[in-house]
């Protein structure tokens, strides 16, 4: 990525490489740094002689003389969730043992991939760099999954964005066997998905936690055209300049880019499958605000959070970390646009106002009277050229509403379809992700709160359904023709304890994408 301002150059990154084979092995056998044992409450359970009733922990126990029921105790272990103890014992193959609480008992995607995540933190502290994972209980119905989610898992929790500190460690794992879950090709067909699915993960948090003085609409571009490349045998790149979008009418989007002294870039990928027939167009459509200041109607006072705005492009890095995992997947039968129209959302006297009328690209007329309900306007046009590319199913993302986060909180998206089988689709495909949606009503007469007395419409209804109204208005820019859903991913995009993007929406994205290709 080039600097901009400040002479802020990121580091280069160093994904995680991890080696995960899966394996079928008495676990007291196994040589390496870390055996990690993922327990729930009830493994715990021991009989009349204090011995662990569970035969993997029976046998582990057995094997260092008692001292694993013994030092567990005493470390006060009960298996809740998220809980952990390494051990360092005697009689086993591996240097140390390590306990992790899967609580009542683990079924979903997302408990295995945050027991993964648990699994990167110990061998971090422990600087290991091998690891073998078993439960104590094993996994009978979905074996394959469960593993895939715990690859993830371990990926991602390996992973520390720190391209923008002087000093950083790399991570020391380089092995990772997993135990127990059954072997052959489809299990590591199953991996390298996690793994594929994670350094799109990766990318998405990567941009999102860009500052904006470095990822700039350009830098964004660059980087889209840079997956495209990676990818030349599906991928194709077209970066429209501000003419070019000039000569596609699209004035809601440049509107809202006026004001910046960084110019709009609109970005338009296109994956088509090696070979076969495409039986499903899709395109994917994420908002690509590099940096908001809200405009004239200015991001002002406290939880303004005009200081993390750099993340109000988090719908363009979904969109393109889930383009970066499909290059790698390769999905057959399926033909996938990935859309952004980037720019910035700024204050000078060449910018928009409000009480401004613009004219989207479908000739449509809106009333600005709110500067910082801007996202919107660019998706307006966005979602335009996505429908004139002659999809049937569109998806976009957006970091829209904070009347989503009030209504939903920091960990959900809110999802608006009128299409009953796409909300279908989507939301099997976040089951099997572990994000978390939620679908919300379409309401229409709340339209009425969208009415202008000069335009067609005005771009905000005011406080009260706010991320639904927001949703109607998005509405007007699409093809009846077409399937669609808007993700407002607003909450979920930003995790305040880590201080980090999430990365949110990709592997939805990717799992939606396999459900329409034909493999």
């Amino acid at each position: 990525m080039a600097h901009i301002l400040g002479l802020t150059q990121p580091n280069s990154t160093e994904l995680p490489k991890i080696s995960f084979a899966a394996k079928e092995i008495d676990v007291t056998e196994w040589k390496g740094d870390v055996l990690v044992v993922g327990v729930t409450e009830k493994d715990l359970a021991k009989d009349d002689k204090s011995k662990f009733v569970n035969p993997i922990l029976n046998k582990l126990d057995a094997h260092s003389s008692g001292l694993l029921a013994l030092v567990s105790s005493e470390e006060d272990f009960t298996g809740k969730p998220g809980q952990s103890t390494v051990l360092r014992l005697p009689g086993l193959g591996s240097k140390r043992i390590g306990l992790i609480g899967l609580g009542k008992s683990a079924s979903s995607p997302a408990a295995f991939q945050s027991f993964g995540e648990v699994v990167a933190t110990i061998s971090k502290a422990s600087q290991s760099s091998s690891v073998a994972i078993v439960l104590a209980s094993p996994e009978n119905e979905s074996k394959f999954s469960s593993a895939s989610a715990i690859a993830s898992g371990v990926v991602l929790g390996l992973f520390e964005d720190n391209r923008y500190k002087s000093d950083s460690k790399k991570p020391s794992l380089k092995s990772v066997d997993i135990i127990g879950f059954g072997t052959g090709p489809e299990l590591e067909k199953k991996l390298k998905y996690a793994e594929d699915v994670s350094y799109g993960v990766i990318l998405g948090r990567e941009l999102t936690n860009s500052p904006a003085n470095v990822l700039t609409p350009a830098v964004l571009a660059e980087e889209a055209a840079k997956i495209a490349s990676t990818y030349k045998d599906v991928f194709t790149a077209n970066i429209l300049s501000e003419e070019q979008c000039k000569e596609l009418k699209m004035g809601s989007y440049l509107a809202v880019a006026a004001a910046s002294a960084n110019p709009p870039h609109f970005i338009h990928l296109v994956y088509k499958p090696l070979s076969g027939s495409v039986k499903t167009k899709l395109a994917l459509v994420g908002k690509g605000l590099t940096f908001d200041s809200g405009g004239y109607n200015i991001k002002a006072g406290p939880g303004s959070m005009i200081e993390l705005m750099k993340f109000d492009m988090g719908g363009s890095a979904a969109v393109l970390g889930a383009a970066k995992a499909i290059g790698e997947i390769k999905p057959p039968g399926v033909e996938v646009h990935f859309i952004v129209a980037a720019c910035e959302n700024m204050i000078s006297g060449t910018g928009m106002r409000p009480g401004d009328v613009i004219t989207a690209s479908n000739g449509k007329t809106i009333e600005v009277n709110n500067t910082d309900a801007e996202g919107r306007l660019t998706l307006a046009d966005a979602l335009v050229y996505a429908c004139n590319q002659g999809v049937d199913k569109i998806v976009d993302l957006a970091t829209l509403t904070g009347a989503c986060v009030i209504a939903l909180g920091p960990s959900m998206a809110g999802i608006y379809t009128p299409n009953e089988e796409l909300a279908k689709e989507v939301i099997a495909a976040s089951e099997k992700s572990g994000e978390k949606l939620w679908r919300m009503p379409l309401e229409d007469s709340y339209w009425e709160m969208m009415k202008s007395g000069v335009a067609d419409m005005v771009n905000t209804g005011g406080r009260a359904g706010g991320s639904i109204t927001a949703a109607l208005f998005l509405k007007q820019f699409v093809s009846e023709k077409v399937q669609w859903m808007h993700i407002d991913m607003a909450g979920p995009v930003w995790n305040d304890k880590k201080k980090s993007g999430t990365g949110f929406g990709v592997a939805t994205l990717v799992e939606w994408v396999q459900t329409n290709s034909s493999s």
